[in-house]
Parts: structure tokens; C-alpha cells; sequence
């Protein structure tokens, strides 16, 4: 189970090397994603608070990456954070996220992208309410369901 301390090590010392990597240019991207997906996991934008259905879905399945369909979370690890974004724990493995660290908007945040194909995704944060302490802070239009 990673700890916030993990986390933090990972964004300073590097990640861990992905399952496979998957690299387009920004106009490939463009032509195969929506704008708003676009906009979110290619230049790091975030939706508004609480905009997107996966806020209160808790159906049994899995969530990957709406760019390269990389398996990233389980349903199992979600929860209610009442924070306006998906809330998850753990990723699904430890190396299927990245960390970097953030200090924009005037703020020491770890941003999370996809360790396959570097979209953005949102944040890690050490304030979760379960057993890891953890809360990944993720863009709806930066995931998709996959139900098993």
C-alpha cells in the first residue's frame, strides 16, 4: 500500500518505469480526443467541481485512462470525498501513476498523470478518510469506466 511518504519520495526521486509506454504528438492527441479530455489530460486543465456523473457512481469495475485505455484504478479503492472530483485511494499498481511535483496556483500540490501515455489526470493528497491516508484527486474526462 503506498503512504503519502512513498508519494512524496516518487515525485523527488522518480517514477516507476511503466508496464509499456505510449507516446503521440500534441496533433495526434488532438484528432483522437474530445476537447474537453483534450483540454484536461493534454494541457492540464480541470473541470469544475463536482460536473462529472463519476462523482457518485460506485459500480463494480475499473477505471483506465480516457487516452491510452491503461487500467489505473479499481472500484474497490473509491470513495465519497465530497471534494466535487473522484476520489480514489491506491491505484490499481503502483507504478500505473506518475508523480510530479506542483507548486502552481501558489500551491504544493502532486499532480498524478497516466505513467503510460503522461496524461494528466489530477492530484494526490495526504488527507484521505481511509486506511492509506491517501485521496487521488482525479478529472472525471480523464478516466473511463470499465465495468467487469
Amino acid at each position: 500500500m503506498l503512504k503519502w511518504k512513498d508519494i512524496l519520495k516518487l515525485s523527488r526521486e522518480g517514477n516507476l518505469p511503466p508496464e509499456r509506454k505510449l507516446q503521440k504528438s500534441v496533433r495526434a492527441w488532438r484528432e483522437i480526443l474530445d476537447e474537453e479530455v483534450f483540454a484536461i489530460t493534454r494541457l492540464s486543465a480541470t473541470e469544475r467541481p463536482f460536473s462529472s456523473e463519476m462523482c457518485v457512481a460506485f459500480t463494480p469495475g475499473r477505471y483506465a485512462c480516457a487516452c491510452c485505455a491503461q487500467t489505473l484504478f479499481d472500484s474497490s479503492q473509491k470513495f465519497d470525498s465530497a471534494s466535487g472530483w473522484p476520489s480514489f485511494d491506491q491505484p490499481l499498481a503502483k507504478n500505473a501513476i506518475a508523480y510530479y511535483a506542483d507548486d502552481s496556483h501558489g500551491m504544493q500540490r502532486v499532480e498524478v498523470k497516466c505513467n503510460v501515455c503522461d496524461a494528466h489526470l489530477g492530484h494526490v493528497f495526504p488527507d484521505g478518510k481511509t486506511e492509506s491516508g491517501l485521496r487521488y484527486c482525479i478529472n472525471g474526462k480523464a478516466i473511463a469506466f470499465v465495468a467487469q
